[in-house]
Protein backbone atom coordinates (compact mmCIF):
# COMPACT_ATOMS: atom_id res chain seq x y z
CA UNK A 1 0.00 0.00 0.00
CA UNK A 2 1.05 3.59 -0.58
CA UNK A 3 2.19 5.69 2.34
CA UNK A 4 -0.64 8.03 1.30
CA UNK A 5 -3.78 6.77 2.99
CA UNK A 6 -7.08 7.59 1.29
CA UNK A 7 -9.69 8.85 3.74
CA UNK A 8 -13.20 7.69 2.93
CA UNK A 9 -16.03 10.20 2.65
CA UNK A 10 -19.00 10.06 5.01
CA UNK A 11 -20.41 6.54 4.58
CA UNK A 12 -23.94 6.55 3.16
CA UNK A 13 -26.11 4.09 1.31
CA UNK A 14 -26.24 5.43 -2.24
CA UNK A 15 -27.70 2.58 -4.27
CA UNK A 16 -30.56 4.67 -5.66
CA UNK A 17 -30.70 8.44 -6.05
CA UNK A 18 -34.14 9.76 -6.99
CA UNK A 19 -34.48 13.06 -8.87
CA UNK A 20 -37.50 15.17 -7.91
CA UNK A 21 -38.24 18.50 -9.66
CA UNK A 22 -38.40 21.41 -7.24
CA UNK A 23 -41.27 22.84 -9.26
CA UNK A 24 -43.43 19.76 -8.56
CA UNK A 25 -44.14 19.73 -4.79
CA UNK A 26 -46.89 17.13 -5.35
CA UNK A 27 -44.09 14.54 -5.67
CA UNK A 28 -42.24 15.46 -2.47
CA UNK A 29 -44.25 13.42 0.04
CA UNK A 30 -44.16 10.34 -2.20
CA UNK A 31 -40.39 10.64 -2.54
CA UNK A 32 -40.01 11.01 1.24
CA UNK A 33 -42.02 7.84 1.84
CA UNK A 34 -40.37 5.89 -0.98
CA UNK A 35 -37.45 3.48 -0.87
CA UNK A 36 -34.72 5.61 -2.47
CA UNK A 37 -31.52 5.86 -0.44
CA UNK A 38 -30.98 9.45 -1.59
CA UNK A 39 -33.45 12.05 -2.85
CA UNK A 40 -32.26 15.17 -4.61
CA UNK A 41 -34.66 18.05 -5.01
CA UNK A 42 -33.82 19.61 -8.34
CA UNK A 43 -33.53 23.34 -8.98
CA UNK A 44 -31.61 22.96 -12.24
CA UNK A 45 -32.49 21.12 -15.46
CA UNK A 46 -35.93 19.88 -14.40
CA UNK A 47 -37.14 23.42 -13.65
CA UNK A 48 -38.05 26.01 -16.29
CA UNK A 49 -36.32 29.40 -15.89
CA UNK A 50 -39.53 31.25 -14.97
CA UNK A 51 -40.27 28.65 -12.28
CA UNK A 52 -36.89 28.67 -10.53
CA UNK A 53 -37.67 31.26 -7.79
CA UNK A 54 -40.83 29.42 -6.78
CA UNK A 55 -39.10 26.05 -7.00
CA UNK A 56 -36.48 27.32 -4.56
CA UNK A 57 -39.21 28.30 -2.11
CA UNK A 58 -40.88 24.91 -2.57
CA UNK A 59 -37.64 23.10 -1.78
CA UNK A 60 -36.92 25.15 1.34
CA UNK A 61 -40.43 24.49 2.64
CA UNK A 62 -40.12 20.78 1.89
CA UNK A 63 -36.81 20.47 3.74
CA UNK A 64 -38.31 22.17 6.78
CA UNK A 65 -41.76 20.60 6.87
CA UNK A 66 -41.62 17.06 5.44
CA UNK A 67 -40.48 14.00 7.38
CA UNK A 68 -37.74 12.55 5.20
CA UNK A 69 -37.09 9.63 7.52
CA UNK A 70 -33.58 8.20 7.44
CA UNK A 71 -32.90 8.89 3.79
CA UNK A 72 -30.16 11.23 2.61
CA UNK A 73 -31.50 14.56 1.32
CA UNK A 74 -29.79 16.67 -1.33
CA UNK A 75 -30.55 19.77 -3.42
CA UNK A 76 -29.22 20.21 -6.94
CA UNK A 77 -28.39 23.87 -7.39
CA UNK A 78 -28.09 25.68 -10.71
CA UNK A 79 -24.74 25.93 -12.46
CA UNK A 80 -22.05 28.46 -11.65
CA UNK A 81 -22.57 30.01 -15.09
CA UNK A 82 -26.09 31.13 -14.14
CA UNK A 83 -27.38 33.96 -11.96
CA UNK A 84 -29.57 31.49 -10.06
CA UNK A 85 -26.72 29.67 -8.33
CA UNK A 86 -25.82 32.10 -5.54
CA UNK A 87 -29.43 32.50 -4.46
CA UNK A 88 -29.86 28.73 -4.46
CA UNK A 89 -26.96 28.28 -2.04
CA UNK A 90 -27.68 31.33 0.12
CA UNK A 91 -31.45 30.87 0.44
CA UNK A 92 -31.36 27.10 0.96
CA UNK A 93 -28.58 27.15 3.56
CA UNK A 94 -29.87 30.22 5.37
CA UNK A 95 -33.56 29.27 5.40
CA UNK A 96 -33.66 25.47 5.39
CA UNK A 97 -33.06 23.58 8.59
CA UNK A 98 -30.39 21.08 9.56
CA UNK A 99 -32.17 18.22 7.82
CA UNK A 100 -30.39 18.87 4.50
CA UNK A 101 -27.35 16.63 3.99
CA UNK A 102 -25.88 17.49 0.60
CA UNK A 103 -25.64 20.03 -2.19
CA UNK A 104 -25.35 18.64 -5.72
CA UNK A 105 -23.19 20.81 -8.00
CA UNK A 106 -23.94 20.38 -11.71
CA UNK A 107 -21.54 20.66 -14.65
CA UNK A 108 -18.43 20.95 -12.49
CA UNK A 109 -15.58 21.88 -14.81
CA UNK A 110 -12.64 22.70 -12.54
CA UNK A 111 -11.56 22.40 -8.93
CA UNK A 112 -12.14 26.16 -8.62
CA UNK A 113 -15.88 25.60 -9.17
CA UNK A 114 -15.99 23.41 -6.08
CA UNK A 115 -13.84 25.86 -4.13
CA UNK A 116 -16.28 28.67 -4.93
CA UNK A 117 -19.29 26.77 -3.54
CA UNK A 118 -17.23 25.64 -0.55
CA UNK A 119 -16.32 29.24 0.28
CA UNK A 120 -19.95 30.35 0.06
CA UNK A 121 -21.26 27.40 2.09
CA UNK A 122 -18.59 27.85 4.76
CA UNK A 123 -19.38 31.54 5.24
CA UNK A 124 -23.12 30.84 5.51
CA UNK A 125 -22.65 27.98 7.98
CA UNK A 126 -20.41 30.14 10.15
CA UNK A 127 -22.70 33.18 10.00
CA UNK A 128 -25.87 31.19 10.68
CA UNK A 129 -24.36 28.81 13.22
CA UNK A 130 -25.32 25.69 11.29
CA UNK A 131 -24.26 22.61 13.21
CA UNK A 132 -24.07 20.08 10.38
CA UNK A 133 -21.52 20.58 7.62
CA UNK A 134 -23.08 20.24 4.17
CA UNK A 135 -21.47 17.66 1.89
CA UNK A 136 -21.01 17.96 -1.88
CA UNK A 137 -22.12 15.76 -4.74
CA UNK A 138 -20.54 16.73 -8.05
CA UNK A 139 -21.80 15.86 -11.51
CA UNK A 140 -19.14 15.23 -14.14
CA UNK A 141 -21.00 16.03 -17.34
CA UNK A 142 -18.69 18.04 -19.56
CA UNK A 143 -15.45 17.40 -21.40
CA UNK A 144 -13.80 20.01 -19.16
CA UNK A 145 -15.03 18.27 -16.04
CA UNK A 146 -13.81 14.87 -17.21
CA UNK A 147 -10.41 16.34 -18.12
CA UNK A 148 -10.12 17.74 -14.58
CA UNK A 149 -11.93 14.97 -12.71
CA UNK A 150 -9.04 14.03 -10.40
CA UNK A 151 -8.53 17.63 -9.25
CA UNK A 152 -12.30 18.08 -8.81
CA UNK A 153 -12.50 14.97 -6.64
CA UNK A 154 -9.98 16.38 -4.15
CA UNK A 155 -11.06 20.05 -4.28
CA UNK A 156 -12.89 20.14 -0.93
CA UNK A 157 -13.16 18.12 2.29
CA UNK A 158 -16.93 18.39 1.78
CA UNK A 159 -16.78 16.16 -1.31
CA UNK A 160 -18.68 12.90 -1.00
CA UNK A 161 -19.53 11.61 -4.48
CA UNK A 162 -18.99 11.95 -8.22
CA UNK A 163 -21.88 11.39 -10.64
CA UNK A 164 -21.76 10.76 -14.39
CA UNK A 165 -24.15 13.08 -16.24
CA UNK A 166 -24.42 11.20 -19.50
CA UNK A 167 -26.71 13.52 -21.49
CA UNK A 168 -24.79 16.75 -21.00
CA UNK A 169 -21.53 14.85 -21.37
CA UNK A 170 -22.68 13.59 -24.76
CA UNK A 171 -23.59 17.13 -25.80
CA UNK A 172 -20.28 18.51 -24.54
CA UNK A 173 -18.23 15.94 -26.45
CA UNK A 174 -20.51 16.23 -29.50
CA UNK A 175 -21.19 12.50 -29.35
CA UNK A 176 -23.51 11.22 -32.06
CA UNK A 177 -26.46 10.31 -29.88
CA UNK A 178 -29.64 11.91 -28.60
CA UNK A 179 -30.42 9.31 -25.94
CA UNK A 180 -30.00 9.75 -22.19
CA UNK A 181 -27.72 6.82 -21.48
CA UNK A 182 -27.89 3.38 -22.99
CA UNK A 183 -26.10 1.81 -25.95
CA UNK A 184 -25.81 3.07 -29.51
CA UNK A 185 -26.06 0.66 -32.46
CA UNK A 186 -23.30 2.52 -34.29
CA UNK A 187 -20.80 1.89 -31.49
CA UNK A 188 -19.62 -1.61 -32.20
CA UNK A 189 -17.14 -3.80 -34.00
CA UNK A 190 -17.42 -6.08 -37.02
CA UNK A 191 -15.56 -9.37 -36.90
CA UNK A 192 -12.86 -9.90 -39.48
CA UNK A 193 -13.54 -11.65 -42.76
CA UNK A 194 -13.46 -15.41 -42.41
CA UNK A 195 -10.76 -17.48 -44.02
CA UNK A 196 -13.33 -18.53 -46.63
CA UNK A 197 -13.43 -14.95 -47.93
CA UNK A 198 -16.39 -12.71 -48.71
CA UNK A 199 -18.92 -15.52 -48.39
CA UNK A 200 -18.13 -16.04 -44.73
CA UNK A 201 -20.66 -14.69 -42.21
CA UNK A 202 -19.40 -11.71 -40.18
CA UNK A 203 -20.77 -10.77 -36.76
CA UNK A 204 -21.44 -7.26 -35.42
CA UNK A 205 -21.11 -6.68 -31.67
CA UNK A 206 -22.41 -3.62 -29.86
CA UNK A 207 -20.08 -1.91 -27.43
CA UNK A 208 -20.55 0.40 -24.44
CA UNK A 209 -19.75 3.94 -25.54
CA UNK A 210 -19.82 5.14 -21.91
CA UNK A 211 -17.29 2.63 -20.59
CA UNK A 212 -14.31 4.99 -20.63
CA UNK A 213 -15.83 8.05 -18.94
CA UNK A 214 -17.48 5.99 -16.21
CA UNK A 215 -14.28 4.05 -15.58
CA UNK A 216 -12.24 7.27 -15.44
CA UNK A 217 -14.72 8.83 -13.02
CA UNK A 218 -14.67 5.72 -10.81
CA UNK A 219 -10.88 5.82 -10.57
CA UNK A 220 -10.87 9.51 -9.61
CA UNK A 221 -13.61 8.95 -7.05
CA UNK A 222 -12.02 5.94 -5.40
CA UNK A 223 -8.58 7.58 -5.34
CA UNK A 224 -10.16 10.42 -3.35
CA UNK A 225 -12.33 8.23 -1.11
CA UNK A 226 -15.59 9.30 -2.79
CA UNK A 227 -18.63 7.34 -3.96
CA UNK A 228 -18.92 6.97 -7.77
CA UNK A 229 -22.56 7.05 -8.92
CA UNK A 230 -23.90 6.32 -12.41
CA UNK A 231 -26.33 8.90 -13.77
CA UNK A 232 -29.70 8.76 -15.50
CA UNK A 233 -31.20 6.27 -17.94
CA UNK A 234 -33.83 8.15 -19.90
CA UNK A 235 -36.16 5.38 -21.08
CA UNK A 236 -37.95 4.65 -17.80
CA UNK A 237 -40.27 2.21 -19.61
CA UNK A 238 -37.28 -0.07 -20.33
CA UNK A 239 -36.55 -1.85 -17.07
CA UNK A 240 -34.25 -4.40 -18.73
CA UNK A 241 -32.20 -1.65 -20.36
CA UNK A 242 -31.89 0.20 -17.05
CA UNK A 243 -30.81 -3.00 -15.30
CA UNK A 244 -28.16 -3.73 -17.95
CA UNK A 245 -26.67 -0.24 -17.60
CA UNK A 246 -26.74 -0.47 -13.79
CA UNK A 247 -24.97 -3.84 -13.79
CA UNK A 248 -22.15 -2.67 -16.04
CA UNK A 249 -21.66 0.44 -13.90
CA UNK A 250 -21.59 -1.72 -10.76
CA UNK A 251 -18.97 -4.00 -12.34
CA UNK A 252 -16.83 -0.92 -13.04
CA UNK A 253 -17.09 0.15 -9.39
CA UNK A 254 -20.13 2.42 -9.10
CA UNK A 255 -22.08 2.24 -5.83
CA UNK A 256 -25.44 3.28 -7.23
CA UNK A 257 -27.43 4.87 -10.02
CA UNK A 258 -29.88 7.70 -10.52
CA UNK A 259 -33.60 7.10 -10.79
CA UNK A 260 -35.46 9.67 -12.87
CA UNK A 261 -38.74 7.82 -12.24
CA UNK A 262 -39.95 6.06 -9.08
CA UNK A 263 -40.16 2.77 -11.00
CA UNK A 264 -36.36 2.73 -11.25
CA UNK A 265 -35.72 3.01 -7.50
CA UNK A 266 -36.38 -0.57 -6.45
CA UNK A 267 -34.41 -1.82 -9.46
CA UNK A 268 -31.37 0.20 -8.39
CA UNK A 269 -31.69 -0.94 -4.78
CA UNK A 270 -31.79 -4.56 -5.85
CA UNK A 271 -28.98 -4.35 -8.39
CA UNK A 272 -26.60 -2.50 -6.08
CA UNK A 273 -27.25 -4.69 -3.03
CA UNK A 274 -25.04 -7.75 -2.53
CA UNK A 275 -26.96 -10.99 -2.70
CA UNK A 276 -27.14 -13.37 0.26
CA UNK A 277 -24.95 -15.77 -1.71
CA UNK A 278 -22.29 -13.09 -2.26
CA UNK A 279 -22.30 -12.04 1.39
CA UNK A 280 -22.07 -15.64 2.58
CA UNK A 281 -19.09 -16.28 0.29
CA UNK A 282 -17.43 -13.08 1.52
CA UNK A 283 -17.82 -14.22 5.11
CA UNK A 284 -16.31 -17.58 4.22
CA UNK A 285 -13.34 -15.82 2.62
CA UNK A 286 -12.77 -13.76 5.76
CA UNK A 287 -12.98 -16.87 7.93
CA UNK A 288 -10.59 -18.84 5.70
CA UNK A 289 -8.05 -16.02 5.70
CA UNK A 290 -8.34 -15.64 9.46
CA UNK A 291 -7.54 -19.33 9.85
CA UNK A 292 -4.66 -19.07 7.36
CA UNK A 293 -3.12 -16.12 9.17
CA UNK A 294 -3.44 -17.90 12.51
CA UNK A 295 -1.43 -20.70 10.95
CA UNK A 296 1.20 -18.24 9.72
CA UNK A 297 0.13 -18.37 6.09
CA UNK A 298 -0.36 -15.33 3.80
CA UNK A 299 -2.79 -17.07 1.46
CA UNK A 300 -5.31 -19.88 1.49
CA UNK A 301 -7.52 -21.90 -0.83
CA UNK A 302 -11.30 -21.78 -0.89
CA UNK A 303 -13.44 -23.80 -3.31
CA UNK A 304 -10.35 -24.54 -5.39
CA UNK A 305 -9.36 -20.87 -5.76
CA UNK A 306 -6.49 -18.91 -4.26
CA UNK A 307 -7.43 -16.17 -1.81
CA UNK A 308 -5.03 -13.65 -0.27
CA UNK A 309 -4.91 -10.21 1.35
CA UNK A 310 -6.56 -8.61 -1.70
CA UNK A 311 -9.41 -11.09 -1.32
CA UNK A 312 -9.92 -9.87 2.25
CA UNK A 313 -10.41 -6.29 1.12
CA UNK A 314 -12.93 -7.32 -1.53
CA UNK A 315 -14.83 -9.46 0.97
CA UNK A 316 -14.80 -6.71 3.59
CA UNK A 317 -16.42 -4.31 1.13
CA UNK A 318 -19.32 -6.71 0.57
CA UNK A 319 -19.82 -7.45 4.25
CA UNK A 320 -19.65 -3.75 5.11
CA UNK A 321 -22.38 -2.96 2.56
CA UNK A 322 -24.55 -5.76 3.94
CA UNK A 323 -24.15 -4.33 7.45
CA UNK A 324 -25.16 -0.87 6.22
CA UNK A 325 -28.30 -2.34 4.70
CA UNK A 326 -29.09 -4.18 7.93
CA UNK A 327 -28.62 -1.03 9.99
CA UNK A 328 -30.87 0.91 7.60
CA UNK A 329 -33.64 -1.58 8.26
Amino acid sequence: MSFTIVEEATPRLNRSELAVPGSSPKFFEKAAKGSADVVFLDLEDAVAPDDKPQARKNVIEAINDIDWGAKTLSVRINGLDTHYMYRDVVDVLEQAGERLDLIMIPKVGTAADVYAIDMLATQIETAKGRKKRIGFEMIIETALGMANVAEIATASPRNESLHFGVADYAASTKARTTQIGGPNPDYGVLTDKSEEGEAGERQYFWGDMWHYPISRMVIAARAAGLRPIDGPFGDFSDADGYAAQARRAAVLGCEGKWAIHPSQVDLANELYSPSEKEVEKAKRILKAMEEAQAAGQGAAALDGRLIDIASIRQAQNLVRTAEQLKDAG
